[in-house]
């Protein structure tokens, strides 16, 4: 991992969605196969994480997914052991918790704004007086933390073991030293208890609070030394000594505050925040947490989405591969008893054709499949009563898209253009779905730009599911022996929102015309009320 959830933050504080998937033919998805597999959807009906460090690694998981087996392997082994074992769960849920109620005092001290001596903070991310409060809240957090995974009895599951760990680990490190104090001022910069054994430099010792106990010990004894040798009415005890004592003393306190308050905030705090905002090792330690309440969100998301849940068995191959049984969407189907499921299989066939008339469920079940990969890929429980596919390298889904005014290509160029980044970045292990090819053009045009495209991508060897109205495209795939012909089912007019096999030859385009209030007999009707037309 190169750069942790903590450092994809900018310097305004913590954000939920950091993360943005990397460019085409660099991570599992890119930007087209975000917006059209709907994340943030997805993200929506998955998030049960608590912390914001939480929540953002998981939609990091979302939008850079992994592709090793091994990993995928770890965290489903993690997850199966916390639902497998509730006593474990609620340890961990209960420092999930704890860390949820405490982490926005961290992330304060860390990125909010000071407002000096005498500001009164009105917003969240402000800090009044000398952050002598803020900052013992702050690292309260850090420190706590670590002292409730210390506490915590051995635990076997390897990937859970390394996450506890990586947070243990945090107490052999200077930012956790200096957190728990003292810190030493010195000439050459703050340093933490170990760094200052066998020094005999001078120091200056900072803890978070005004209370000086060797400031005011050096002041007293400078009283006491005035009164013993220059003695005046002024030291001595009495009712009428006091106005005269009192102004002696008040200016030495109202200087005292300021000198100490201000002191400590601009060489100790805010020095010491900003070592902390840009400690690797706090960050390491911010995404072993955030790890930890992912896990737990998985199980939470199985147990309340309703209906099977299984996590996918994973299998090696040399081409991409996927079998489901009864799957339903992640988004859809949630708290969804009447959503229809749907059993699919891609191996050998490596292309499959859907066809089906427009509000069928076309597109609502290919992005039940590139979800459900998606889901399978981080580790999660997905919808469907069984699931064995293989890890996919790459998960694109090209959609219609609308050409831009600076392109100079129109539609059939601009989507073209995708097609071709699409095909480019594949290998066999790919999952592909292309909503309709060759928008744009002739009718003979796209057919043979379609098949020649369709054709590319079945010799690369990668799992390719095509949407198409475009019948006479898969008859001729058919008729070649290449590709799974399927079709959405319609009962008396109205579809059933399940795939079986076969082509259809309709698009039921009067259906949907009728239903949005724009056929034939609607525009008529306009015309003749209006007094428009002929």
């Amino acid at each position: 991992m190169t750069q942790t959830i903590f450092q994809s933050w900018p310097e305004t504080g913590p954000l939920i969605k950091s993360s943005q998937p990397l460019p085409t033919g660099t991570g599992v998805i890119d930007q087209g196969a975000f917006n059209a597999i709907e994340i943030d959807e997805v993200f929506a009906a998955l998030n049960h994480a608590e912390t914001m460090v939480g929540q953002s690694v998981l939609y990091r998981s979302l939008t850079q997914p992994p592709d090793a087996l091994a990993i995928i392997e770890a965290r489903q082994q993690a997850v199966e052991a916390l639902r497998g074992n509730a006593g474990l769960r609620d340890e961990l849920e209960r420092i999930v918790t704890n860390a949820t109620q405490n982490e926005k005092n961290f992330y304060l001290l860390l990125f909010g704004e000071f407002l000096g001596s005498f500001g009164t903070a009105r917003k969240d991310n402000e800090i009044e007086g000398y952050g002598y409060l803020h900052y013992q809240r702050g690292v309260r957090f850090m420190l706590e933390l670590v002292a409730q995974v210390e506490a915590l009895d051995p635990i076997d599951n390897p990937y859970l073991k390394d996450i506890l760990t990586r947070i243990k680990n945090f107490a052999d490190t200077r930012a956790y030293s200096l957190m728990q104090g003292p810190a030493y001022i010195t000439e050459t910069g703050i340093q933490c208890k170990q760094e200052r054994k066998g020094s005999f430099s001078p120091f200056l010792i900072f803890r978070p609070t005004l209370f000086k106990p060797l400031l005011i010990t050096l002041f007293v004894a400078v009283i006491w030394a005035l009164a013993h040798f220059f003695p005046t009415d002024m030291f001595n005890i009495s009712v009428e000594s006091i106005p005269v004592a009192m102004i002696f003393f008040v200016p030495l306190l109202l200087a005292y505050l300021p000198i100490v308050g201000g002191f400590d905030r601009d060489n100790c705090i805010i020095p010491l925040r900003n070592e902390y905002k840009n400690s690797l090792d706090v960050g390491e330690t911010l995404d072993a947490l955030g790890q930890l309440d992912e896990l737990l969100t998985f199980v939470k998301f199985a147990d309340a989405f309703g209906g099977d849940m299984v996590l996918p068995k994973l299998i090696r191959a040399d081409h991409h591969r996927i079998n489901l049984v009864a799957a339903r969407n992640p988004v859809l189907a949630k708290q969804n008893a009447a959503y229809v499921a749907n059993d699919f299989k891609l191996d050998e066939d490596k292309l499959v054709l859907v066809t089906g008339p427009n509000s069928g469920g076309k597109t609502a079940f290919c992005k039940t499949i590139t979800q459900i990969q998606l889901l399978a890929q981080i580790g999660c429980y997905v919808p469907a009563q069984a699931a064995t596919l293989t890890v996919a390298d790459r998960i694109f889904y090209q959609a219609p898209e609308i050409s831009h005014l600076d392109d100079g290509e129109g539609r059939f160029g601009t989507e073209l253009k995708r097609t071709r980044d699409i095909f480019l970045a594949t290998s066999a292990k790919s999952l592909v779905v292309l909503d309709e090819l060759s928008e744009g053009t002739t009718f003979e045009e796209k057919i043979e730009s379609s098949s020649n495209v369709l054709d590319g991508f079945y010799r690369k060897g990668n799992s390719t599911i095509l949407i198409t109205h475009n019948h006479q495209l898969v008859d001729n795939f058919v008729a070649k022996g290449r590709g799974l012909a399927l079709q959405v089912e319609f009962a008396k007019g109205e579809p059933t929102y399940r795939l079986i096999k076969g082509i259809s030859r309709v698009s039921h385009a009067d259906r949907v015309a009728k239903k949005i209030g724009f056929s034939k007999e609607d525009i008529d009707k306009y015309l003749a009320d209006s007094g428009q037309g002929s």
